[in-house]
Order: C-alpha cells, then sequence, then structure tokens
C-alpha cells in the first residue's frame, strides 16, 4: 500500500484514469523525450558516481554477468514457448520486447528503494545498460533463419548482424545512459556534489511527470488488446513472474544484496515498450506492432509499476532475509 501512494505511482493510476475516460490531457512529445532523457542522465551519473565510490569488484562483476545471462535466457526461452502459437515473426518479435528491459521500470524501482531505505549498487544501470541488446541482436538472428527457412531471406529483408549491433549500440538513450554513467565516474565526490540538485532534487518531481505520461500511454494501448489470444495476455502477466524467479535464483547463488537483487528481478521481468519495438519494427517488419507494443506497454508494464515491484522487493526480503 505504501508503494502505490507513492506520488509518482499515484501520477501514473492517475494518467491511466485520464485516458480510460478519454481525456483530452497529453504531454507534447518534445516534453515526453525530454523527462526520458532527463532520467536516464540522472540514473547514469547516480550509477557512475556509485561506481566512482566502489571501484569495479568480483561481486559487481558476478551480477553484471548474471544480468548478461539473464539477457539472453529470457528471450531464447520465450521464443521457444511463443513459436508453439506464433509465427517466428511474432514469436521473435515478442521474445526480443521481454528479453529487453524497460528503463522506466528500473528508475521506479530505484525510487521504491530509497523510499524503503533499502541500499542498492550503482553498479545495476550497467547491468541494465548490458541487458539492453542482446535480445534484439537475438530475435534478428532468429528471424533471419526463419525466412531463410520458408525460403523468402533476401537482401532487402534480411537484417547483418552488423547493421542490427551499430543501431543497438549507437541509440541515443543507451549512449547517454553509458555516458552520462562515464562522467560520474570520472567526475566522483566532486562531481556528485555538483550535480546533486540535478540529478537527485528534481529526480522525483521529473518521475511523476513522466509517469503520468506513461499512465496515459499505456491506457490507450490496453485497447489494442481487444481480440487478442487469451494465451497472449497470459504471457504478457506471467512471463514477468518466471523471468523474475529466474532472476532470484541467480541472485540467490550469487549472495547478491537484497537491494540488488530486486532490481535484478526488476530488468528480467520488464519489457522494453521504447527501444526494441523501435529496431524490431525495422529490422522484422513481417511481426505485427500491436502484439509486441501492446502486451508489453499494455499490460506488463502497468502490472509491474503498480504489482510488481513492491511484490519483488517483498520476495527479495524473505529469501534472502538481510
Amino acid at each position: 500500500m505504501q508503494s502505490i501512494l507513492d506520488p509518482s505511482i499515484l501520477f501514473f493510476v492517475f494518467g491511466i484514469c485520464a485516458g480510460f475516460v478519454r481525456s483530452n490531457l497529453e504531454i507534447p512529445p518534445q516534453i515526453s523525450r525530454f523527462l526520458s532523457l532527463y532520467l536516464l542522465m540522472a540514473l547514469g551519473l547516480k550509477g557512475g558516481f556509485a561506481l566512482a565510490k566502489s571501484g569495479l569488484t568480483a561481486d559487481i562483476a558476478l551480477t553484471l554477468g548474471f544480468a548478461l545471462l539473464l539477457a539472453l535466457l529470457v528471450p531464447a526461452l520465450g521464443y521457444l514457448l511463443l513459436k508453439r502459437f506464433l509465427s517466428g515473426y511474432d514469436a521473435a518479435a515478442i521474445a526480443a520486447t521481454y528479453g529487453s528491459v524497460s528503463a522506466v521500470s528500473f528508475i521506479t524501482t530505484i525510487q521504491f528503494l530509497d523510499n524503503a531505505g533499502i541500499a542498492f549498487g550503482g553498479h545495476m544501470a550497467a547491468a541494465m545498460a548490458l541487458m539492453e541488446s542482446p535480445a534484439i541482436l537475438m530475435a534478428v538472428l532468429l528471424a533471419n533463419l526463419v525466412r531463410r527457412g520458408d525460403g523468402t531471406a533476401n537482401a532487402s529483408n534480411t537484417h547483418s548482424l552488423r547493421a542490427v549491433l551499430h543501431e543497438s549500440f549507437t541509440d541515443g538513450a543507451q549512449l547517454l545512459l553509458l555516458g552520462s554513467m562515464l562522467v560520474g565516474i570520472v567526475s566522483g565526490a566532486t562531481g556528485e556534489v555538483a550535480m546533486h540538485p540535478f540529478s537527485v532534487d528534481l529526480f522525483k518531481g521529473m518521475l511523476a511527470f513522466f509517469l503520468l505520461d506513461m499512465g496515459l500511454l499505456a491506457s490507450r494501448s490496453m485497447g489494442q488488446l481487444r481480440g487478442k489470444s487469451p494465451w497472449l495476455l497470459a504471457y504478457a502477466l506471467g512471463a514477468p513472474l518466471v523471468h523474475a524467479s529466474l532472476a532470484l535464483g541467480l541472485a540467490v547463488l550469487g549472495g547478491l544484496s537484497v537491494g540488488n537483487t530486486t532490481l535484478l528481478m526488476v530488468l528480467a521481468a520488464s519489457a522494453s515498450y521504447i527501444a526494441v519495438p523501435a529496431v524490431v519494427r525495422e529490422a522484422i517488419p513481417e511481426a505485427n506492432p500491436s502484439l509486441y507494443f501492446s502486451m508489453s506497454l499494455g499490460l506488463t508494464f502497468p502490472f509491474n509499476i503498480l504489482i510488481g515491484i513492491p511484490l519483488y522487493a517483498s520476495i527479495a526480503q524473505s529469501v534472502l532475509g538481510r
């Protein structure tokens, strides 16, 4: 209940309600884009400042290794399951969407942990960056295999690994996150003091404003789910729980802290609704965008924001007992 009463979450709920009553309330795209870039920049700075203090330890390297493993395991398992009742193209696109991560879910979790006084490592921002692209690359490779299998592969629709790598790693949001993290590492404690009003004092208000916009978008995406297969709706709500359980198992095996475990669970449970759909729409045009976009934004994102984050934190505390 405490997490639901957080102003940021309440603004998200308000946005959903405004969308359902078909209000003309709208955040201009330019402002929404600015808020997204601000949150990524602030997140990168926080992670960089924390890494400047801790350095790269064996525990941090282990956590990053777990993140990379999940980024490969989740889309592989998703594809094997989804191709049983979907075309190979749709299965690859949805697997990529759920194999990648939601930066907003991650940022909201950081705010939740801060409010609860639960410590976590700044390196988890690097874990998020690591988990962004592997699923996209895997999906494009799978789609190319499907094309070869059905004899439709040609130069115009088969995307090379090199092209997808370039598109993934030069994405503006990804570069801003990594660049901000590097600035935080280099500037260290001095930079942290100088940027505190920007990266800390403004953060919660900006997040609330952005979640209002996300609530509006989520409510409008829910309408696209009408008439879709119940199996897809079940996947959109059930997959996050399964993926979070995989992350929990790895965290227990590696002895991660409650805060880092919660963040790893959220990363595994989240689904991309910005970066991956943009790349997949171009790289796998045979897939139906209304499936992977509406599932991730219309169901999985609200589930994680309203229920998943406090649930994962509670489970991490219960299992780890510290």
